[in-house]
């Protein structure tokens, strides 16, 4: 694969893009990584909730209708794509909707230390398949020892609010980009596909983006 910037634009607590990262991973690992620049790059679904999360059963039934089943449906919808890559929904043993603030900031210092991919995958496993609170600061620094990154450093970053701004600043970006659901997957700064495509889709939408720029670039 040629020289490609892949910025994906995603939520912490989206199962769809939890969904979305497993497909691409799979069209990266058939397709070949080499030359491309992966970024990942903020988007909160509902940044008004507060900081402490929220009981996720209210907000889901305040957010999709008071009907518990319709709720209990959708989960089971999403449970079924996520066995087929491997992911273990855990949806009844969640108990906080976190704002997700903080878990994009562990996301873009991961980047800084090289290990932002795998970053990603760890806080989506955490909220959906251990059913921890990734709002927990606790929480986000047991994610970061995981990949190896330094949690003193990660510690003092988060106690001292860096990055809120350029955080809350880039999702305002996104959103101004004209980008309204996620997954999102922006290539070369350009291209926008969106949503959780299937790992055929990617690879066919990235052989074809690269042809064109190669085609541009002969011109």
């Amino acid at each position: 694969m040629g020289p490609m910037e892949l910025d994906v634009v995603s939520d912490t607590v989206c199962p769809w893009c939890y969904i979305g990262k497993k497909r691409l991973d799979e069209a990266l690992a058939i397709r070949g990584s080499e030359g491309i620049t992966l970024r990942w790059r903020p988007f909160q679904l509902d940044a008004s909730i507060p900081e402490g999360g929220v009981d996720r059963k209210a907000y889901m039934q305040k957010k999709f209708g008071a009907d518990p089943e319709r709720v209990r449906s959708i989960g089971n919808t999403i449970r079924e794509y996520g066995e087929a890559l491997g992911i273990a929904f855990n949806f009844d043993k969640i108990e906080k909707s976190p704002n997700t603030l903080d878990s994009h900031r562990l996301i873009r210092w991961a980047g800084t230390a090289g290990c932002q991919n795998e970053m990603v995958d760890v806080l989506f496993r955490r909220y959906f398949t251990d059913a921890e609170d990734i709002g927990n600061r606790d929480v986000l620094l047991d994610a970061a020892a995981e990949v190896g990154m330094d949690t003193d450093i990660v510690g003092d970053l988060l106690a001292r609010g860096a990055d809120r701004e350029l955080v809350v600043r880039e999702e305002s970006m996104a959103r101004e980009m004209g980008i309204q659901g996620v997954p999102s997957f922006v290539i070369n700064s350009k291209w926008l596909m969106v949503g959780a495509q299937e790992t055929p889709a990617l690879i066919r939408m990235f052989d074809k983006l690269l042809a064109q720029e190669t085609e541009g670039a002969a011109e």
